[in-house]
């Protein structure tokens, strides 16, 4: 499954009478993967340019996401979010309205849990601009997140120049913080931080800087691949107002994503077992069935042949045996059941009591056909009715009647 991980812009902070739709005009920084641990290409490029992917998520830079930790109000989902505005009101530092609001993946009502707040009109017109190009964002997550292992990762902002002062994002149990390197503050939270558990990491134009103000190395870590390992995160921003609508060939393709996804490939592997289990036992199946009809065929030729040495050629089996034992039995002076003997014995036996001996008789080919123009529908469904229960045919037409033997029976008795 291939994975697009598109990296949001900082949020600038507008001017006077600039929207936040003016600031997704341009490029985005975007990687692809495979396996969505590894890199296997990145770049920049307009929106509609980006490269098709089965899985794509967006991740929202530290500095545009903020945290807070209430708990968690006991309301129905309709009415959840106005209950998170109740209680974080206070808290806001902008309109309720102009924020959007994310619970965390575990969030359990009447518990204490973390509430990522994102500048709502900024991430929708990213979303909106992204979808317009044809790239439907299915994930939103942040680039840190609170957690119980304590992570600092130092970077330098967009545009900064090389020598500029670092920026540093702590995460830990406690919540999510991003400070200058240049100022106090980080200085003297500094020996709280430096833990034995501490995972420090910076990228590569910030490397130098960390280690100098750490005093110690910390890993390299590119702005890729922490856009990749944000992204396999359980965090989702997308939740109520810009929670995902899939419809039609979106719902079809969110659930081909998820049946391809990782959870599914024990399902799939069994079932394409099965399959492959099914089509050989259908193969064993089949060629034993033909291994049966070549016996039984083999089997009718050594009859044929065995009764009937001067057929030499066999063509049909049952239907020269029919044949030689046909001729066997005129020369034996034998009447068959669809000689004439035969039939006027079936007609006389049931032949109605009160009708007279027929005008006319015509045979012909194990057919024998008698005028019946005296006889009315009872006689002829009476006579019919006898003459079936013997495996005969009997047919009435035009003031006569026809008797036979159904070709079948007449070969099976041959």
């Amino acid at each position: 499954m291939s994975y697009l991980v598109i990296q949001l812009p900082a949020r600038e902070r507008l001017r006077p009478g600039a929207t936040a739709a003016a600031r997704t005009a341009g490029e985005y920084a975007y990687v692809t993967s495979a396996d969505g641990r590894s890199v296997a290409a990145h770049g920049r490029c307009a929106p509609a340019l980006l490269p098709k992917a089965d899985t794509v998520v967006a991740v929202v830079a530290d500095t545009d996401v903020g945290w807070h930790r209430p708990t968690l109000p006991k309301a129905p989902p309709s009415k959840l979010r106005a209950a998170l505005v109740g209680v974080l009101e206070d808290a806001l530092l902008d309109e309720p309205d102009a924020m959007h609001f994310a619970l965390a993946p575990d969030a359990a009502a009447g518990q204490p849990t973390w509430v990522a707040v994102v500048h709502k009109g900024w991430l929708a017109a990213h979303l909106a601009a992204l979808e317009q190009a044809g790239v439907v964002v299915e994930r939103v997550v942040p680039s840190s997140w609170p957690g119980d292992e304590p992570q600092g990762h130092f970077w330098l902002p967009a545009g900064a120049d090389a020598d500029a002062p670092p920026m540093l994002t702590w995460s830990d149990a406690q919540g999510v913080a991003t400070l200058r390197l240049a100022g106090g503050l980080a200085r003297a939270l500094q020996p709280q931080w430096q833990r034995e558990s501490t995972r420090w990491s910076a990228t590569p134009a910030a490397a130098a800087a960390a280690e100098q103000w750490l005093g110690q190395p910390v890993r390299v870590v590119s702005d890729d691949e922490r856009a990749l390992q944000a992204a396999r995160s359980l965090w989702n921003l997308r939740q109520f107002d810009l929670a995902p609508r899939h419809r039609g060939t979106r719902a079809l393709r969110a659930l081909a994503r998820q049946l391809l996804g990782p959870a599914w490939r024990p399902v799939r592997v069994g079932l394409a077992a099965l399959a492959v289990v099914h089509v050989v036992g259908l193969n064993l199946w089949a060629w034993q069935q033909r291994e049966a009809i070549a016996e039984r065929r083999q089997a009718m030729v050594e009859l044929l042949r065995s009764t009937h040495p001067q057929v030499r050629s066999v063509l049909d089996a049952p239907l020269q045996m029919q044949r030689e034992t046909a001729l066997l039995r005129a020369s034996a002076g034998r009447a068959g059941d669809a000689d004439l003997e035969a039939l006027l014995g079936a007609a006389a036996a049931a032949w109605p009591e009160d009708q007279g001996p027929a005008p006319s008789l015509r045979y012909e080919s194990g057919r024998l056909s008698f005028g019946a123009a005296g006889w009315s529908a009872p006689h002829v469904e009476a006579f019919g009715q006898r003459l079936r229960a013997g495996g005969w045919r009997v047919e009435a037409a035009d003031g006569r009647v026809t008797v036979s033997r159904p070709a079948d029976a007449a070969g099976g008795r041959s």
